[in-house]
């Protein structure tokens, strides 16, 4: 509905513009962009098509394209050119889409049980409907680009989320444990795609500078989307059945998506230069005026190829995006089994019920939640460092983990670990949750800031891959997680997990010396020297 108002508004304008050019013609034969009329040149200035952007074609001016711009850089028309508070007010509803879908991706942990008990399967096969669905996540991310490059940011996350509700209406009233995992699998799918355009719709809007507190802005609502499904889920399966969670995750993403349809404009600017341009084609008969994504000519079909073969054909020669993947992926498969290993790691060991081991995730949440405090002091950091250089070098993104975060996860997870005991206080185990929580909010900000800033124009490769290696691997241990605690024990299992989890807190403060170095050597990675 926005979206519909924001093209009547772009259309007024365009009317608006074409009403002032009339004024100051005045020649008698006047034609609204006629190449043979000096006097009435003024409207390739006025329509904001300044002279050295017309294609001349076999010099002939009849054959030229005029090529639609924005008026200005503080073009009203631009959702860039919009105020703090508006654009925050647009990250936040995307940020609601990313909640709504990661907590449906979690929220099946917690009728496990029943789940299991309804269609006489092991606890292990009923993982399976959280762990298809991270593997659906993955596979439909590499899609999500190609699409909204070519119908827009709204588009994508009204059509895929409506289908991706369609999925969980039919999971939850599926008839048995295939059609119900397939199901399941296809929500995750379908999914996945408004999670990945947000990082898009956050990238229409903001320049690097607010990137700093933006981009936290809308991660810390999305992040806390898995705790949020666990605490959501806590009494539904005992009380009303474990399909409920299926219900209730669909009636919190319809809410949504009428939110996102009634509220959300387009953000996508090439889009709105093709609408501008279209109007102006209609309201003027000249069919020489062209949006810069008119002039792409490849197919839809070939970009979806490049977009599913590109992250796999950049990866293997950039170190940082292999670092970073591996540092994610190890994050993403301690958070997901989590999900089982909760019932070890508090359930078994303080007697707690299976709804209180689901609202015990609060305390990670909280942890996420904190990682607010810091944005303050991130962002006064790089205002002083880009009054000092004139430019954000990537480097800068990664205060965010080296100011305690890259450390807080391996020292959550060992004392987690090593104080879940019947005769220490729940207390502890729970506070070393929440700066496990604290750790990988941080994590997963300099991951996504840095792969951007770092890779520019290949930076939607780069999280393609992000992505769907720490889905599709999470997946798998979910299934993998439950037998893992109950083979070697709490204590060892999260030994082991923040073992790993200390060697990969180096990354960040190893990226941030040698980076430099390996974007200069990169075919890829830009070269932005603070120097």
């Amino acid at each position: 509905m926005e979206s519909f108002f924001q093209y009547q508004r772009i259309r007024q304008a365009v009317r608006h513009q074409l009403a002032e050019i009339k004024e100051k013609c005045s020649c008698e034969d006047y034609t609204l962009g006629s190449p043979h009329s000096s006097s009435c040149q003024l409207s390739n200035i006025w329509l904001s098509v300044p002279s050295k952007q017309l294609l001349l074609q076999e010099n002939s001016p009849n054959d030229s394209l005029i090529i639609v711009d924005w008026d200005s850089d503080n073009d009203p028309l631009n959702p860039a050119s919009e105020s703090v508070s508006r654009k925050l007010f647009m990250t936040l509803l995307v940020s609601l889409i990313a909640f709504s879908v990661t907590a449906t991706s979690a929220i099946d942990a917690c009728g496990i049980l029943q789940y299991s008990e309804e269609f006489n399967v092991s606890e292990v096969i009923g993982s399976l409907a959280t762990a298809l669905f991270l593997v659906g996540f993955g596979a439909g991310s590499l899609l999500s680009g190609p699409f909204s490059e070519t119908f827009g940011r709204n588009t994508v996350y009204l059509t895929t989320m409506l289908i991706f509700l369609i999925f969980i209406m039919a999971a939850a009233l599926a008839p048995n444990v295939h059609s119900h995992l397939i199901f399941r699998f296809l929500a995750g799918f379908f999914g996945s795609t408004p999670l990945s355009c947000a990082g898009g719709t956050v990238a229409d809007l903001w320049n690097p500078m607010q990137k700093t507190y933006a981009f936290p802005a809308y991660a810390i609502p999305s992040f806390v989307g898995p705790m949020a499904g666990q605490i959501i889920g806590s009494y539904i399966p005992i009380k009303l059945g474990w399909r409920w969670l299926e219900w209730i995750m669909l009636i919190m993403g319809g809410a949504i998506l009428l939110v996102i349809f009634l509220f959300q404009p387009e953000t996508y600017g090439p889009l709105l230069l093709y609408w501008k341009a279209k109007i102006l084609r209609q309201e003027t008969g000249d069919e020489r005026y062209k949006a810069p994504m008119e002039l792409k000519n490849e197919a839809l079909g070939r970009r979806l190829l490049t977009s599913v073969y590109r992250p796999f054909a950049l990866v293997h020669s950039e170190l940082i995006i292999i670092l970073m993947s591996l540092y994610l992926t190890v994050i993403y498969i301690v958070l997901f089994t989590f999900l089982e290993g909760y019932t070890y790691i508090f359930g078994q060991t303080y007697g707690l019920s299976q709804e209180i081991t689901s609202i015990i995730w609060a305390g990670m949440l909280c942890g996420i939640l904190l990682v607010g405090c810091v944005v303050p002091v991130i962002y006064s950091w790089t205002a002083k460092e880009y009054k000092k250089t004139s430019v954000i070098v990537p480097e800068t993104r990664l205060w965010y983990a080296m100011l305690g975060g890259a450390p807080a996860v391996p020292i959550s997870l060992f004392w987690m670990g090593w104080t879940s005991y019947p005769s220490i206080s729940i207390w502890s185990p729970l506070i070393a949750s929440a700066l496990f929580g604290y750790g990988i909010t941080t994590i997963f900000i300099v991951t996504y800031m840095y792969i951007i800033d770092s890779y520019d124009v290949y930076s939607a490769s780069a999280l393609g891959f992000l992505v769907f290696t720490r889905y599709v691997v999470a997946g798998g241990m979910t299934v993998a997680g439950g037998p893992i605690y109950r083979s070697i024990g709490v204590h060892y299992t999260l030994t082991i997990l923040g073992a790993i989890s200390t060697v990969m807190a180096t990354i960040p403060y190893l990226l941030y010396m040698y980076g430099p170095k390996l974007r200069k050597y990169s075919k890829f990675a830009v070269n932005i020297d603070a120097n």
